[in-house]
This record gives structure tokens, sequence and C-alpha cells, in this order.
């Protein structure tokens, strides 16, 4: 266990894993070979829109981490076979979410056995993620189309990271390093907030403007987003050692300190104006909180202050994610783990719901702060 987690907050994150589990095998059992986005009225929907298939790698994901909690062989049976359901989307060149996919999902298969297939599958998918690189604009294009670039590729780029360094691949190195370095300069502000969107011109690959599909506006602090950048690139840095990189990742989390104020839980978009229209998105805070824990540790060395202030923030956040307002009671006959999630507010889309990404950050803190990864 991290000796540094609050005594008081340690039953709490157990919890957390007690509620995964219950969870997890029931979805399993209501519905084999399912993978679950978003609810609706607290259950795992398979009738709603996707908008876009990016999130078969989280529940893969979850599987492992309460495989490692517990050593229970039926967990890791299953979580080999959702992840065998997986493969044939390593060369899939529709979504720019394969880093989501395969790093929550082989990479833990990998780790367990040393079996190269696995490596390989995840080669293949950060390969296949490079291909959606425009060379005008220096960019990764997001699954909207060429002229569109999400922050949400930051989470993604680390598996062409991944790639690059399996296989000595200098260009697949050089689109990683570029894309960070466009993302940087046309998503992230001087202020540390983030745009969810950059719009291209194809012809020439000049800069637009920022845009959005997911926050209040296009000059808004998407909560999500935010939370991507700061983890993105804080797990970009522990490929590249680049300055530049963990500079952004801290001028996010200051951001990201400075928006939330006193209440740790943000808001779906931190400009969305106060009253009904202002609701909480768990699962920004649990990617945060998971990111802040990131980075306090890659800070230890460098700046144990900064190091120790990032913890503070993320086991505060992981203290109220993980009581009553926002733990699911699975004897309700809620589903999720992680409830008062958002996925897309404006599409109407698992608002105030669980949602995948969610259950899965959550337990992906819970396990750092517990010593567990």
């Amino acid at each position: 266990m991290n000796s540094a987690v609050p005594i008081d907050l340690t039953p709490r994150l157990e919890r957390v894993f007690d509620v995964a589990e219950r969870q997890t095998r029931a979805t399993i059992a209501r519905a084999p070979d399912f993978f679950p986005m978003y609810t609706e009225q607290g259950r795992w929907t398979r009738r709603g829109e996707l908008w876009t298939d990016w999130c078969g790698g989280f529940f893969d994901g979850i599987m492992w981490l309460l495989y490692e909690r517990t050593g229970d062989a039926w967990l890791r049976d299953r979580a080999e076979h959702y992840a065998r359901l997986l493969a044939p989307r390593r060369f899939d060149r529709e979504v720019h979410d394969l880093g989501f996919i395969f790093l929550n999902s082989y990479a833990p298969w990998f780790r367990h056995t040393g079996d190269a297939a696995f490596r390989h599958a995840m080669i293949d998918a950060g390969r296949t993620l490079a291909l959606r690189f425009q060379p005008r604009g220096r960019y990764l294009c997001s699954f909207i189309g060429r002229d569109s670039l999400f922050i949400d590729i930051m989470m993604n780029v680390p598996i062409i990271y991944y790639a690059a360094r399996e296989t000595g691949d200098a260009a697949l190195r050089e689109v990683a390093d570029t894309h960070c370095r466009t993302t940087e300069r046309v998503l992230v502000r001087a202020n540390g907030g983030t745009a969810h969107e950059g719009l291209f011109d194809t012809a020439t690959g000049e800069f637009l403007r920022q845009s959005t599909h997911q926050g209040w506006s296009a000059d808004s602090d998407w909560s999500r987003g935010l939370a991507w950048s700061l983890y993105g690139f804080t797990t970009v840095y522990g490929y590249t050692s680049d300055p530049a990189d963990l500079a952004v990742a801290r001028r996010n989390a200051e951001h990201w300190l400075t928006r939330c104020g006193g209440d740790p839980v943000p808001p779906w978009d931190f400009d969305a104006p106060a009253g009904p229209l202002r609701i909480k998105d768990s699962s920004a805070g649990a990617i945060a909180a998971s990111g802040l824990l990131e980075l306090a540790r890659t800070l230890e060395k460098l700046d144990a202050e900064g190091a120790a202030r990032y913890r503070a923030a993320a086991f505060k956040l992981l203290a109220a994610l993980c009581g009553d307002d926002y733990l699911a009671d699975p004897a309700t006959g809620w589903e999720g783990v992680l409830r008062h999630g958002v996925y897309h507010y404006h599409k109407g889309l698992g608002v105030d719901e669980s949602v995948m990404w969610g259950d899965y950050f959550l337990l992906e803190a819970v396990a750092k702060a517990l010593g567990l990864r």
C-alpha cells in the first residue's frame, strides 16, 4: 500500500474494488461478450448511439485490474477472452482510439505472459493509428475527418510511441513527436486550459480555429478534455523525457486545480452556466485523479513538493468519488460503478449516468493509490 494514502481513505478505496468486481461479474453474466459504454437510468444500454466505438479496452482493462487485485483465475480467463474479441481492431482505420483499446487490454496481457503475439498486436495498433497522420497540418486526425484534431488523441498517441520504441522505427517516433507539438500549439491554451478540437485547411495544412463537439463552446474548458491532456502529456513524457511534454502536463494540472477550486469533482464543462446545465462529470474526475497520481510519480525525483501537491489533490478527488454520492450501490440495481458521469451532453448520451471510462479510470486510480500499479 502507498504509505501516503490517508488512513481513513483506505477502506473506501478497497470498497471500490469490491463494487467493481460485483458489477463486472454481473455484467458478464447478464450480457456475455458485450462491451458497455454508458448507462440509461443506471442500466448498460445496447440500443443507444455509440457516436464512435472506442470503449472496449476499458471493460477488459477492469477485468485485468480485478485479476491483479484478487488473483482469481476466472477473472483472468474472462480478461483474456474479451481481449481476443478486440484483436481485429488493431487494424481499425475508423477510430483514433487504438491506445484506449489496446494499452488497457493487451499491455497487461503481455505483461503477465511475455507472449510476443500480444506485443505485436500493440505494435500493429500503433502503426495503424499512425496512418491518421496529416503531413500538411502535422497532426493525427480524429475520426470526424481529415481536418479535425481532438485533444483526446493525446491519450492514444502513447501506443505509437510504444510501437516506435519496440521496433526502433524513427518515422513512427517522428509522427508521435510532431503530433504532440501541434497539439500543444493549437489546442493547449496559455493558461493551461484546452480546446476539444482544432480544425485545419486540409489543402494547405493551415490551422483555422478551435472548435468543440462535447464542450459548452469552442473557447470553454471541457473538463474531460483537460483531463485527457493532463494525463496524456504525462504519459508521453515517460517515453520522450522531453521537458516540453512535462511542462504542458503541469500547466494542465495547475489549471485543473484552479478551476476546481474547493470542489474536487468537476462539472462537465467548467464554463457551463450555473443552474441545471452545470452538472457533474465524475468520469473527468476519475481520469484526472489517475493522471495526477501519474504526474506525482513522475515528479518524485524532480520536484518532491510538486509531487506531494498533486498526490494530495488526487486523494481529495478519490475521497469524493469513493463516497456514497458517486460510488454505486449494487443493491439498488445500478449496473455501473461510478455514478454521475457524462458522455456526450449535447447528444444526450450517458448524461448523469455511468460511463465505462469513468469506471475504468476510477479503478486504475485506486489501484495506483493502493500500490498495485
